[in-house]
């Protein structure tokens, strides 16, 4: 009887034995398959040091749009035409220099209002067409080791009417987006 138990588990453990290396020979076929299409697989190691950044991305987001809409709502008016994005500019200029990161306001109608801030690198180009086509959020990872960087991008559409009146589009319209670069630490 005890022989009969011990064969029975023995086979229940083969049987999971095997369906989970049947599973694992499928994820890596599935894995290969959208590798040689060009896509990423679908399971990635755990990067916490590039999660990280990102999580300090949607944080200095947060802020810098919430201070623009604050300062639009509180001062931009009839008694002001300069508009708030001007002051998240020269803070933008402030931390990069003292190397906290770089942000820089990007135009994504292909009508910017001056030419700095038309898309000029290879990733602001890309992240221009990600924007038009719908997407928040688009990033990018450079370098290598200690000079890796975290390259983002994150809408700007025009919020309020303030906004939409000045470029001459609608509210929720696309305006550009913030172009975050971070080191990832």
């Amino acid at each position: 009887m005890n022989i009969k138990k011990n064969d029975q588990a023995v086979r229940r453990h083969a049987a999971r034995l095997a369906a989970a290396t049947a599973l694992l020979v499928a994820a890596s076929g599935a894995s290969l398959a959208l590798s040689a299409r060009g896509a990423a697989p679908a399971v990635t190691e755990a990067d916490p040091a590039l999660e990280r950044t990102r999580e300090q991305v949607k944080m200095l987001d947060d802020l810098y749009k919430n201070a623009v809409v604050s300062i639009t709502k509180r001062y931009v008016g009839a008694q002001d035409k300069q508009p708030a994005i001007m002051v998240a500019q020269d803070v933008f200029g402030a931390m990069k220099k003292q190397g906290w990161h770089s942000a820089k306001l990007v135009d994504a109608t292909g009508d910017p209002l001056g030419p700095d801030n038309a898309p000029q690198t290879d990733f602001e180009k890309d992240a221009a067409r990600a924007m038009n086509a719908g997407k928040p959020y688009f990033d990018r990872v450079v370098g290598e080791g200690e000079d890796r960087r975290l390259l983002a991008a994150t809408l700007v559409p025009a919020v309020m009417q303030q906004c939409a009146d000045c470029h001459g589009k609608k509210v929720g319209d696309v305006l550009g987006f913030i172009r975050y670069d971070l080191k990832v630490k």
